[in-house]
Order: structure tokens, then sequence, then C-alpha cells
């Protein structure tokens, strides 16, 4: 069965991700915002994308609100990238979260950010019952930075 994939819409892509990245590029981080830095799991040049990181129980985590995304496969495939703050760079390791592992992850993400992604995740809140968030959480890579 395939993944779900949530292309992102207009006002997505050409407003809200350009504005949110040129003030991580500055060094102003967006509740969490960072630049992504990962190797193209074909190409190996270098990919770049906004992502809110997520810091919850002592942990950081990236979770994937739109899907099996372009980002989440290379994060995958690498094992790892980079995160950018202003001029700050940060190397990482990922692992991925199973699915029956995103329940306190998922929920917190969508506590934090539920304006800004929310509309990804099926009519799902921070407030559903834990059955809905584990029915949603295959469809959304969760992966912990070590």
């Amino acid at each position: 069965m395939p993944m779900k994939y949530d292309q992102p819409d207009w006002a997505t892509m050409h407003i809200f991700n350009p504005m949110i990245a040129f003030a991580t590029r500055l060094g102003l981080s967006m509740r969490g915002s960072r630049i992504l830095a990962v190797r193209g799991r074909k190409s190996g040049e270098w990919r770049t994308t906004v992502v809110n990181l997520l810091n919850h129980d002592g942990q950081r985590y990236l979770v994937a609100p739109r899907g099996n995304t372009q980002w989440s496969r290379n994060v995958r495939a690498a094992g790892g990238g980079e995160l950018r703050l202003g001029s700050k760079r940060e190397e990482f390791r990922v692992e991925e979260l199973a699915d029956g592992a995103k329940l306190d992850v998922i929920r917190a993400y969508l506590k934090l950010w539920k304006m800004e992604t929310g509309k990804w995740f099926d009519g799902v809140t921070h407030e559903s019952p834990d059955d809905e968030i584990r029915r949603i959480a295959p469809d959304h890579p969760a992966f912990r930075i070590l």
C-alpha cells in the first residue's frame, strides 16, 4: 500500500514556507523552525527545506505532517542530515519511530503546530482519542534525533 503524501498548497509553497525559511536563515527560529539539509537519496546533492523541530520529553523529533515527503525519504535513506539556524549547523543522525511509538510525539506536534500543519492530519488534533492518533500514525513519518 503506498504511503500518504499531501502536496503542499500554493500558499504554503509560495508564501508561508519562504517567509519561515527566510527568518530561519537569518537565525530567527519560529517556534522551533530549522532548515533541514539532507543529501538526496538518488542525486547525492544537498536538498533543503523548512521543518518544525519538536522538543518533547527531553528528546528532539522531526515529524512529516504531509506524509511520506521527499525530505522524509531522504532522511530515512541518509540516516541523518544537518539542521541549520542562521550560521549554526548541527549534524545529526536519526532513528525512525515505529508507528506504535508515535502516539505522544504526534500529539505533542499537533498541540504545538495545529494552526500551521493540522490540516494534514485528517481532522485529528492533540485532543483526539489515542485510537485516532494511532490510526493516522502510519501516514506521518517521525524521527528521533540522536
